[in-house]
């Protein structure tokens, strides 16, 4: 080849095949929560097909499950552990969020 023609090539990329997130051993089912759990988000959403590499027929099998055990009350439908941190209940009136007065306020005259 002439240099002239490999300037426009485009080297090859070499890249790592990952290994698939479900080995061929592995049974999709809603009693395998430690296989359902790593399909699932911090706040207890179904991840994405692109962010899990599952097939097609993968991601459809490991929603059903995720979903029969949300029904089956093995797993929740929304996880709120990070909104009461610092041992607040969900409901409770704090002083900091109470309303301040209008005493600060200055009249018109």
């Amino acid at each position: 080849m002439d240099k002239s023609k490999r300037l426009f090539l485009k080297p090859k990329r070499f890249f790592r095949r990952r290994l698939p997130p479900i080995q061929s051993g592995d049974r999709i089912n809603y009693k395998n929560m430690s296989l359902i759990s790593r399909f699932i988000s911090e706040q207890g959403k179904i991840l994405s097909r692109r962010a899990n590499r599952l097939t097609l027929k993968q991601q459809r099998l490991i929603t059903i499950a995720i979903k029969q055990a949300r029904i089956l009350s093995s797993l929740p439908f929304l996880n709120n552990e990070k909104r009461f941190l610092n041992n607040e209940k969900p409901f409770e009136k704090s002083e900091s969020n109470a309303r301040t007065t209008t005493t600060g306020l200055k009249k018109k005259k």
